[in-house]
């Protein structure tokens, strides 16, 4: 069984979390991605961010949310990602970078629009009351 390792950012707001969408995909995802060899979760966790999001994670905010494992979107059957979310702060203003087309906020009513393994932490998120 293959597992995709990923590092994962989540920011909540007024009941909403950011979401993204790259160019070509019809799914929206937590911002973050795969670690590089020798990278801390933390390191990728920040380098993702400001490729993605052209924001700077302040490291020392960050905290481990939890680990989540599901069907990775647009994979074979059996394939796994592993997603592991931290919160942190940041400075600068969020905006689409690198491959990324698309910078939302969404609430649990969007849950259908997102990948498999973001569904369960919008599960999560909304059980807990903190998505709206």
């Amino acid at each position: 069984m293959k597992v995709i390792d990923k590092v994962a950012w989540i920011r909540v707001e007024d009941g909403r979390i950011l979401s993204t969408r790259s160019h070509g995909k019809d799914v929206y995802y937590l911002p973050g991605g795969k670690r590089e060899p020798g990278e801390s979760d933390v390191e990728t966790l920040c380098r993702e961010i400001t490729e993605e999001l052209a924001v700077t994670v302040a490291p020392e905010t960050a905290a481990h949310a939890g680990t989540y494992e599901a069907q990775a979107h647009g994979h074979a059957d059996g394939v796994t990602v592993r997603m592991t979310c931290y919160t942190a702060e940041y400075t600068g203003k969020l905006r689409a970078s690198s491959e990324i087309a698309e910078v939302v906020w969404l609430t649990y009513a969007d849950r259908s629009r997102v990948s498999p393994v973001d569904q369960i932490i919008f599960d999560e998120l909304h059980a807990a009351g903190r998505l709206g």
